[in-house]
């Protein structure tokens, strides 16, 4: 029988008007690879928090390596051999890419000074397997969320750990960079390590797991082989339900073009950027990360100031010279990473998502509050939001609830155009489908919809059109039914430009 390395027996966990984990047993043996998924809300995160120490369990115990754990607080599980990559990254922005990965480790010369030499170059044989060129002296602001991803997980193996538990470590990733992560789990699993895999990509599951466990509303349901489990059983233990439809496209009629987009450029992040939207059409954007997707899409809603183009609604010129001109003129910004830049998580819900309509809903400078609730409170009921109260706060939600508030926020403002960057990132196959359903069904109302993803299979099955980002630039436009994965990839990868992809480069990376 292989050796049980971790077992946590009847975990329990509540927060504020919610339940999180009821009595869930969970066991990791030595050198396997345990799957844990469900969809959001499911206590997934939750329980790997109470692993880490950061939450205290209500009840339940842990036990690790045949003996119980009486002391559960981070740095005592760190000490005991537990390294957590939380779906949210754990990173001091203002420090270096070297700091935070040997931050109070760091390698010391005698006198009691930092070895500086010596910790860059340890940087950069952990950094080897990845494939990425980043100076060990970037700071992590600098750094789109792929890389900080890649820090923190260089961080992770740093520690040496015998537990090492991957939150979502995939969800900034995408081709090789992904390839590359699961050649250094297979080679953690042959050394030894153990590794606790959340992903609510299933395709990836079968690629690294030996087990899996499903949890659901705070329960486990079930905890089988990999080899036992098909996916469609994984999704209909996960959602309670058999998903007929995994992306429910439906055909829209095309109206009046809604947005042009001219020549647009802004040094060192895009150039000679033109394409189009019409009312009723999805268009998606595709490309590696670091290609220049979300930086187009912020340069066009004047989060970055642009340096020549032009930009047009509904066929006449927009003077877009920031965030606030971009909201009047009826763009909708749905943010790739949420938690910073499209909610308030100290917030309730009702304040998160009247954010953007308070210019028109107040008077002589007061808000119309009784009007404000009766519209989110409807919206919460439309969009199916999982929460007790409209006033409960932000941050205690699910990842895909939080998304489903950023879109109330923007679905109340009654855009002409909706911009939905990475709109699926860190959310569960259920959740995915109702967000692909609400872009539908604002694309019915007639609004143009933009799609930045790094799912191509979303990207392929969503999009009417499909717009292929390499260095900055628009290389290749598809119609949905010219376009597929091979050859999406070829312009993705500048294939059309060389013979060989280049070394990825983020910010920052030494010459």
């Amino acid at each position: 029988m292989e050796e049980t390395l971790l077992l946590m027996k009847g975990i329990s966990k509540s927060f504020p008007g919610v339940q999180a984990l009821k009595s869930v047993d969970f066991d990791l043996r030595k050198g396997e690879v345990h799957a844990l998924v469900g969809e959001n809300g499911a206590g997934k995160s939750t329980l790997m928090k109470v692993l880490s120490g950061l939450y205290r369990a209500d009840g339940g115990e842990i036990w690790l390596k045949g003996k119980k754990l009486t002391s559960r607080g981070i740095k005592a599980m760190i000490d005991a051999g537990v390294s957590i990559i939380y779906q949210e990254l754990n990173l001091m922005r203002h420090l270096s890419v070297a700091e935070n990965i040997f931050i109070g480790r760091e390698p010391m010369r005698p006198g009691g000074l930092i070895d500086w030499s010596r910790m860059y170059a340890d940087v950069r044989k952990l950094l080897e397997p990845f494939n990425v060129d980043l100076n060990p002296k970037t700071k992590i602001y600098m750094l789109s969320p792929a890389y900080q991803q890649v820090v923190e997980i260089a961080k992770a193996l740093s520690l040496k750990s015998e537990i090492l538990v991957m939150d979502e470590p995939t969800a900034p990733l995408t081709g090789n960079e992904v390839g590359k992560l699961f050649e250094i789990i297979r080679n953690l699993k042959n050394s030894g390590v153990s590794i606790i895999y959340i992903s609510h990509r299933l395709e990836e599951i079968p690629q690294v797991a030996d087990r899996v466990s499903i949890l659901r509303d705070g329960e486990k349901i079930l905890t089988r082989p990999l080899a036992e489990l098909t996916t469609s059983e994984i999704i209909k233990h996960m959602v309670g339900r058999t998903l007929t439809e995994q992306y429910p496209k439906v055909p829209i009629p095309l109206g009046e073009e809604v947005l042009r987009v001219e020549s647009l450029a802004k040094r060192g992040y895009c150039s000679d950027v033109s394409f189009s939207v019409r009312s009723g059409e999805i268009v998606g954007f595709t490309g590696l990360v670091g290609a220049g997707r979300t930086e187009i899409m912020q340069t066009i809603y004047g989060r970055l100031k642009k340096d020549a183009g032009r930009v047009y609604i509904e066929g006449r010129e927009a003077h877009i010279r920031n965030t606030r001109d971009a909201v009047r003129k009826g763009i909708g910004l749905i943010p790739e990473e949420r938690k910073r830049q499209g909610l308030v998580l100290g917030l309730s819900v009702l304040d998160n998502a009247a954010l953007t309509i308070l210019d028109r809903e107040s008077l002589l400078g007061f808000l119309k509050q009784k009007k404000l609730k009766g519209l989110v409170g409807r919206m919460v009921e439309v969009m199916e939001i999982k929460t007790p109260a409209v006033r409960q706060l932000v941050k205690y939600l699910s990842g895909g609830n939080q998304q489903k508030v950023i879109l109330a926020k923007w679905f109340l403002r009654n855009c002409k155009v909706y911009i939905f960057d990475e709109p699926t990132r860190g959310i569960d196959v259920g959740a995915k489908v109702e967000i692909y359903r609400l872009m539908q069904d604002l694309a019915k109302e007639g609004a143009g919809i933009i799609m930045v993803s790094s799912e191509l299979p979303e990207v392929l099955n969503m999009s009417d059109r499909i717009e292929v980002v390499f260095g900055g630039r628009i290389v290749k436009e598809f119609r949905r039914e010219e376009a597929d994965s091979e050859k999406v990839m070829e312009y993705a990868l500048g294939l059309h430009e060389s013979e060989s992809p280049q070394k990825l480069q983020g910010v920052g990376a030494e010459s």
